[in-house]
């Protein structure tokens, strides 16, 4: 009789342990594997995040994807993937992006997720640990950035020997003469100048940073956690920042796998302060998944945090997909291999001149750049200037109107800023204040508007008339349990 209670209680244990039960309506949830909830030491992050958003916990046994009915179930507004830095990988990060798109039937993302991991279980906690919010001020890059939005800052060019723009506060940007080896520079910017945001592109590994695309300049590497600039004259110089940042590294191959305990992005986030950041697991090519973050995060500032920054344009890059190939929209090939499907390209790809390089450069990037970090933690640009309003407004119970009007006698909505590959005509996104359902367009379908459970999605006419204000007007019911799949 003992050993059948012992035996009834170990079973029940397990059960537990496999899937804490999570209620419908919870807006947070953490995901984590069994062994790294087993481990006492990451089972500390696991607990901090529980109490910092009164989260509750799903356990799977082997694989991500096993929490899709748990989450299908709660259907949360956040997610939190708890990994060891070993787990986090290009796979895993992959599974994450797929994952997440299946919580209801429509395409998009259901849900602002992030990885949280780190260098070590130490590392992962001072993230998880994180509660003030952070208002970026500070900006610091080693490529080309709109300096007009952001309260100050310093960009070292990738492409010009001894170019660099410097704006202080409250002043207008300046061109100025910087040295040649940008190694050390970049570097005080996060050892000295505390930069709130650090921006980078160019050639990149898991290992390194090359700071020059088109000239001999040094480099950042990384070993055992630890991020160091490396010079032209070979000299080493450590970094160590502890002031919380972002990282934007948008067209850097490989930045964000984590193939190892010497990856970069170990590095940055346990070296540099690093509380979230971006990062292509893959060789990057097309840049649609990453550069579009700087369309939605620095070129208009104050409205996104960095987590709904990025997941605007995940957003915009699967409504480019579904709207233009949708014979390959919904592939899913492994991360970084280019898919050989044959397809016959639409009337509207044909209209927007996208080619067959288009539609497999976003399904390339639609599900290999990694979210680092707390995705409920918030990080914004300060408030800057902006091209446009973009306004949501409850003008009656459950009567919403979008409203998007330029600015200072703007007649165009492209960016400020043509750095980058696959810039522009990034339509304009705006989270829902709460989940919805059973919706009806009121006014402004010529505007081809898209409106999911919580967002709304409007493309770009990138020529507009600045007397304008487009306006999309609907209605809906709320969402007051997790939808049935």
């Amino acid at each position: 009789m003992m050993s059948f209670n012992v035996t009834a209680r170990l079973a029940l244990f397990a059960a537990c342990l496999l899937s804490r039960a999570v209620a419908a309506g919870t807006d947070y949830v953490v995901v984590v594997s069994q062994a790294t909830r087993s481990d006492p030491e990451w089972n500390r992050v696991v607990e901090v995040l529980v109490d910092k958003h009164r989260a509750e916990v799903v356990v799977y046994e082997r694989q991500v994807t096993e929490s899709l009915p748990a989450l299908q179930k709660t259907f949360p507004r956040y997610v939190c993937f708890v990994a060891t830095s070993k787990e986090a990988s290009r796979e895993m990060v992959a599974n994450v992006h797929r994952l997440t798109r299946k919580l209801d039937d429509d395409p998009y993302t259901d849900v602002l997720w992030g990885i949280l991991t780190g260098y070590d279980a130490d590392n992962a906690l001072v993230i998880a640990k994180e509660r003030e919010p952070l208002v970026i001020k500070r900006v610091a890059s080693g490529t080309e950035l709109a300096m007009d939005r952001v309260t100050e800052g310093v960009w070292y060019c990738e492409l010009q020997k001894n170019r660099m723009v410097y704006k202080a506060a409250r002043e207008e940007a300046k061109q100025l003469g910087g040295p040649s080896d940008t190694t050390a520079a970049l570097a005080a910017t996060l050892n000295e100048y505390h930069a709130d945001l650090f921006v980078t592109s160019g050639h990149a590994t898991e290992r390194d940073w090359q700071i020059g695309f088109r000239y001999r300049n040094g480099s950042f590497q990384s070993k055992e956690g630890e991020l160091f600039g490396v010079n032209t004259k070979g000299e080493k110089l450590p970094i160590r920042s502890d002031n919380p940042k972002v990282y934007l590294p948008i067209g850097n191959c490989l930045m964000g796998h984590i193939d190892g305990p010497d990856a970069m992005a170990l590095a940055f986030m346990n070296s540099a302060g690093v509380r979230q950041m971006v990062g292509y697991t893959v060789l990057t090519w097309y840049g649609y998944a990453g550069w579009g973050c700087l369309d939605y995060f620095v070129e208009q500032p104050g409205r996104y945090t960095f987590v709904e920054a990025f997941f605007a344009n995940q957003h915009a890059l699967i409504e480019r997909l579904e709207s233009n190939f949708s014979e390959i929209s919904r592939l899913e090939t492994s991360p970084g291999t280019i898919p050989r499907a044959k397809f016959e390209l639409s009337e509207a790809a044909k209209k927007s001149g996208l080619t067959v390089q288009d539609g497999f450069g976003l399904l390339h990037d639609r599900d290999v750049l990694a979210l680092y970090g707390d995705p409920a933690w918030n990080a914004k640009m300060a408030p800057g200037k902006l091209s446009f309003e973009q306004t949501l407004t409850e003008v009656a119970e459950g009567v919403f109107s979008f409203d998007i009007k330029p600015l200072a006698g703007e007649k165009s909505f492209e960016p400020v800023n043509t750095n980058g590959s696959q810039r522009g005509g990034r339509p304009f996104v705006q989270k829902l204040p709460r989940r919805i359902k059973d919706v009806e367009i009121i006014q402004g379908k010529e505007l081809s508007p898209v409106i999911t459970d919580d967002f709304i999605l409007v493309p770009n006419p990138r020529l507009c008339d600045p007397e304008s204000t487009y306006r999309v007007l609907f209605k809906a019911t709320d969402i007051l349990q997790a939808p049935s799949t």
